[in-house]
């Protein structure tokens, strides 16, 4: 695909930022949505629409080759989407490429895996060109837990179960690769960093990195619901426990190579990870590892 216009959904979150730059750099034309106004997005066109209004999202589409679909973590998210991929599909959209989880299955424990399974399956049947990624923890979710790294600790119901987690920016660098180079279409990527690793392996790292001593402490699902209890609505926290409850069953250990396959570089260890980020965990913010959606 050659200089393609590509339209990038949640082009303000953690991955649509890193994706318009990554798609900048390989020579697309980047079309990136918000919802607000007067929030010019540097390097893109940008265009205002809402996944909750049809019809400011057929005017995005309108022109584009391929679009990136990703969307805030709400009640209603798969239906959100499925929307927009019918819309794509009634616009002639070349290609599309889905933002989904590590894991997903129509029969998940997890209601976000559940739901990430639902958008799959609808734009399987489509019949346009569609690519799905499916990546794990991002390490960015611990910047969530900043407000207590600063105060030399940080606690989730994971205990010492390795995670295979992966750098949002390498999630990005794949996408940007899958939406303008051939040899993807009908494939379902799953995206991991290049090991597992504990959460109390995390505290060491972010301890050598910042020069300071931070411990994981491990929590029930009842402490840390207690913990968050007002900071997500109900049904959030809820599927975060669940989860965890993943991750601690090992469920999301296992290691895939489509980072460097596709890049052609070797995935972010968590150790790079904790080197850029360093100076984040000096500052205080909201202890939540979320997962940026």
């Amino acid at each position: 695909m050659n200089s393609p216009t590509v339209l990038v959904t949640g082009a303000t979150g953690t991955v649509g930022s890193a994706l318009v730059t990554a798609l900048r750099s390989r020579g697309a034309t980047v079309r990136a949505m918000t919802r607000v106004p007067d929030r010019p997005i540097p390097g893109a066109e940008t265009v205002v629409a809402d996944l909750r209004e049809p019809a400011s999202i057929a005017r995005a589409l309108d022109g584009v080759d391929a679009a990136f679909l990703n969307s805030p973590s709400t009640e209603d998210a798969a239906a959100l989407q499925i929307r927009f991929a019918d819309l794509a599909h009634e616009a002639g959209v070349g290609r599309l490429v889905l933002l989904s989880q590590y894991a997903a299955r129509p029969d998940s424990p997890v209601r976000f895996l559940r739901w990430h399974a639902e958008v799959e399956s609808h734009v399987q049947h489509l019949g346009l060109d569609r690519t799905v990624l499916r990546p794990n923890l991002y390490m960015q979710g611990m910047l969530g837990f900043a407000g207590t790294i600063a105060q030399g600790w940080f606690g989730a119901p994971i205990g010492d179960v390795p995670v295979s987690l992966v750098d949002t920016r390498d999630i990005a660098d794949t996408a940007a690769v899958v939406l303008t180079s051939t040899g993807h279409i009908g494939r379902t990527y799953t995206l991991t960093g290049p090991r597992a690793v504990t959460h109390p392996r995390i505290a060491e790292v972010l301890s050598e990195a910042t020069g300071r001593v931070i411990s994981f402490h491990d929590a029930s699902a009842e402490q840390f619901t207690a913990a968050l209890a007002g900071q997500l609505p109900p049904w959030q926290l809820s599927g975060l426990v669940e989860d965890y409850a993943h991750y601690a069953r090992g469920e999301a250990a296992e290691v895939h190579p489509s980072v460097e396959d596709i890049t052609g570089r070797p995935a972010r260890d968590i150790t790079d990870f904790a080197r850029d980020y360093a100076a984040a965990f000096t500052s205080a913010a909201s202890p939540t590892e979320g997962r940026s959606r």
